[in-house]
């Protein structure tokens, strides 16, 4: 499976953003799918994921209340929406997958951890 983020510019803080992340092959219906970023200077941070299903989600401190996580399994796609963008939140977001769709696996996956495929990235940058 690759996976290729896309939907990343430029916007004023208060702005919006929608990400996607599209599976080039294959089902994508089965691995529990994650958005995570990294700023400059900084380390990778978990953003949200969601299970194989859309049943199950979970969100980084960074992300609750503005972001949203959803996925159409129909398109192999996962999407992020970025509300109330904040000049905090520049950063590059990559997309991740797992293979596997065991308990341990997607428990794994929905806290940030465990992914076996990576996307690209794609940049966000938000002014003030």
């Amino acid at each position: 499976v690759q996976l290729q983020a896309s939907g990343g510019g430029r916007v004023q803080s208060g702005g919006s953003l929608r990400l996607s992340c599209a599976a080039s092959e294959g089902t994508f219906s089965n691995p529990t799918t994650g958005w995570s970023r990294r700023a400059p200077g900084k380390g990778r941070e978990f953003v949200a994921a969601i299970s194989w299903t859309g049943g199950r989600t979970n969100y980084g401190d960074p992300a609750k209340g503005r972001f949203t996580i959803s996925r159409d399994n129909a398109k192999n796609t996962v999407y992020l929406q970025l509300n109330n963008l904040e000049p905090e939140d520049t950063a590059v977001y990559y997309c991740a997958a797992i293979r596997s769709t065991g308990t341990l696996a997607t428990a794994s996956a929905l806290s940030g951890r465990g992914y076996d495929y990576w996307g690209q990235g794609t940049q966000v940058t938000v002014s003030s």
